[in-house]
């Protein structure tokens, strides 16, 4: 039996939730393992759809799920993403749900540092930030002056610690030349929300390590994609966490053993949110068909995503960054109809041709794309669960991706409902 790390091998927004749902239907545990409420999976369940931010898959079928220690918690987002769901009928209770008691708590003042930054960066210096807070509170995590889940279980400890991270935020707002923010409001702030938490803390590296001694599967399921990995994405249009499958060992308290296969979810072309580069974005009406008929909007945004050709070189890229076995392909059924599809094979830059994506930002920037066009197939590929039922232009150009990325196909999705899926290889029975 195979403990899994589904991780998105692009920019995110691949669709993992309908893999992380099916994976965790096999699954004994399910744990988050980094990010914040700023991303997270639309799972479609018997036609009722379930927006998870913070929460594992799991919570929706009932299985144990964790939020680890790699993940940034905003509590009063938590508290109202639970509320939500039981409004949808899900019970939530501590039986089902843990969070690590070492997590990082978002705060208000990391939600208004996010948005002052943002606005007052100059054009062409945006990151794209959802102004969620979760940089900032994943820079005071790494400044050593936190806030954690567990320091809502001592309140009297709390002052000197409030203290000690007012020092910090109230500086850049003086400089800023905003008002400063008292200790008591962030006390009531945690106060009011410190018994809604509590149910639900955990030593999550411990009743992790049991699970897998006692031989249960675990699913490690991340936000966002390979490509915001805070090293090795677009830097700095990226996401203030590590995103790579690596980051699952790290933010759940187990060590690399503990994963023994890595799924990376991958869609058939390529989309992003936010600022900073793409290579192979179609501003045309290319970008517009793929994100209108894909529906390419955030799950817990509602922003309109920027749409282009599949870049082989990227997801080749994250194969060897995040160690991938194998990849589910995602929304094949939205190729359908075009005349000729390409794909990117590799880049010029500067006159010469690589094979990589290289990590400064202005080669990034000057980065042009090398295609191979493909015939495209008029017939439709959704709703299809063998390999039978595909146009052969379709089975050709999955095949070709898998040469080109370096990795197989372990699933292949055709509509975003949970049985239409090609199973090639379980990896769970790895």
């Amino acid at each position: 039996m195979a403990n899994v790390v589904v991780v998105g091998s692009q920019w995110g927004d691949e669709g993992k939730g309908k893999l992380v749902d099916w994976l965790s239907e096999q699954a004994d545990v399910v744990v988050r393992f980094q990010g914040g409420h700023n991303a997270g999976h639309t799972l479609v369940i018997d036609g009722t759809s379930y927006k998870l931010a913070l929460l594992p898959s799991g919570v929706v079928r009932g299985k144990l799920s964790v939020i680890g220690n790699g993940v940034v918690i905003d509590p009063h987002a938590l508290v109202a993403e639970i509320a939500r769901l039981e409004a949808q009928g899900v019970k939530i209770s501590p039986e089902i749900l843990r969070v690590a008691d070492n997590a990082t708590l978002i705060l208000s003042l990391h939600r208004e540092l996010d948005a002052l930054r943002e606005d007052a960066s100059p054009a062409g210096t945006k990151i794209g930030t959802t102004k969620r807070g979760i940089g900032p509170a994943y820079e005071d995590k790494v400044g050593r002056r936190a806030i954690r889940v567990m320091d809502l279980a001592n309140m009297s400890t709390l002052p000197a610690k409030i203290d000690r991270l007012l020092t910090h935020h109230n500086a850049i707002l003086r400089g800023l030349g905003r008002e400063e923010i008292t200790a008591d409001a962030i006390y009531n702030e945690l106060e009011s929300v410190a018994d809604q938490i509590l149910p639900y803390m955990e030593k999550a590296w411990y009743m992790l390590d049991k699970a897998r001694r006692a031989g249960k599967r675990l699913l490690f399921e991340g936000a966002q994609g390979a490509l915001l990995d805070n090293d090795h994405g677009t830097y700095p249009f990226v996401t203030s966490s590590n995103t790579v499958a690596g980051q699952a060992a790290a933010g759940s308290g187990l060590g690399p053993n503990s994963i023994d296969y890595v799924l990376g979810i991958t869609k058939a072309y390529t989309t992003r949110v936010g600022e900073g580069p793409f290579p192979t974005e179609q501003q045309n009406e290319i970008g517009e068909f793929l994100g209108t008929k894909g529906h390419e909007f955030g799950t817990n945004t509602g922003r309109r995503r920027r749409c282009g050709w599949f870049d082989a070189v990227i997801v080749r890229q994250t194969v060897c960054t995040s160690g991938i076995n194998g990849i589910a392909l995602t929304k094949l059924d939205v190729l359908d109809g075009l005349d000729e599809i390409k794909i990117c094979v590799g880049y010029e830059l500067d006159g010469e041709r690589i094979d990589y994506l290289p990590a400064s930002q202005g080669a990034q920037a000057r980065v042009v794309p090398i295609y191979e066009t493909l015939p495209g197939w008029k017939e439709s590929t959704r709703g299809a669960r063998t390999w039978a039922e595909l146009p052969a232009q379709a089975v050709k150009y999955v095949r070709h991706v898998e040469e080109l990325i370096g990795a197989p196909v372990a699933l292949l999705s055709t509509s975003p409902e949970r049985d239409d899926t090609i199973l090639v290889q379980n990896p769970f029975q790895d």
